[in-house]
């Protein structure tokens, strides 16, 4: 829809609303059906280079069945976008690569898993992070973003500086917002005094429009879409929704959001951006 559509990492979407990597993101056919019934981004599951059977969360065949997938898709004019996990620097290098050369639109470094955690431990250092980081982006052409855990040991302000001096576009983040929280839509207002209500708040925060933020998480509804929006995401990733109801809760929550953004006058979802405020100066 004409309304959601987003520009992400300098990358024209047909909608900020996708799915996150993970449901229904493995196999060639499900994957299809999600671009059928949906015109926003395609996220594939995170995949390494051979494949993996475990964790259960990270089973996939390897980023050549990927890569294949890639180069059907965005022939046909879809947007893709790719993401990696790996148990060492070097096979991040060597899927993300193969990735940006079929074809993808945005490669996704994903940095939040236990599996990667637990292998290359990029956040074990903040040396480690920028040799990650870096050596990645010297190996390819395409946009990319980095998705971050949700406790990273390190301040927001400085992950996101790295980030920036490093060429990462965008950054993948807990659309974490407490559960109490008091906000008045209409008025795109939330009760209290300034403060950080999420990762993505927090991100956006420190992007200085240098930095597109992802809401990952929490996003089964429209609204739930247009206060992600509100809090500084450019766009947000559908992963419960996705599972419960199949590939047909894209449309919806786009639809849900469209709707609302009519209501209230806006022609672009770039309008509410950001743009949450306190009752509290």
């Amino acid at each position: 829809m004409e309304r959601t559509s987003i520009r992400l990492g300098g990358v024209e979407l047909g909608s900020s609303i996708m799915n996150a990597s993970g449901p229904r993101s493995a196999e060639r056919g499900e994957i299809f059906e999600l671009g059928a019934v949906h015109g926003g981004a395609l996220v594939f599951k995170s995949c390494n280079v051979a494949g993996l059977e475990a964790p259960d969360n990270l089973k996939n065949r390897g980023v050549e069945h990927f890569a294949a997938i890639a180069r059907e898709l965005t022939a046909r004019g879809k947007k893709v976008i790719g993401s990696v996990v790996g148990a060492t620097e070097d096979e991040f290098i060597a899927v993300a690569t193969t990735l940006d050369r079929a074809g993808v639109s945005i490669v996704e470094l994903n940095l939040a898993d236990d599996y990667v955690a637990k292998s290359v431990a990029p956040f074990a250092s903040f040396e480690r992070l920028k040799s990650l980081l870096g050596r990645v982006r010297g190996e390819t052409s395409c946009v990319l973003a980095v998705k971050v855990p949700p406790n990273a040991p390190f301040e927001p302000r400085a992950i996101a500086d790295l980030f920036k001096a490093t060429r990462i576009a965008i950054v993948v983040c807990a659309n974490d917002l407490p559960k109490d929280l008091e906000i008045d839509i209409a008025a795109a207002t939330v009760t209290g005094k300034p403060r950080v209500l999420s990762q993505t708040h927090a991100y956006f925060r420190e992007s200085e429009n240098l930095l597109d933020v992802v809401a990952v998480g929490g996003i089964n509804t429209g609204r739930d879409a247009y206060i992600a929006h509100l809090t500084g995401a450019k766009a947000s990733q559908v992963g419960s929704a996705l599972i419960k109801e199949g590939a047909g809760a894209l449309g919806r929550i786009d639809r849900e959001l469209d709707s609302m953004l009519a209501e209230r006058g806006h022609q672009s979802v770039s309008e509410i951006v950001g743009q949450l405020r306190f009752s509290e100066s």
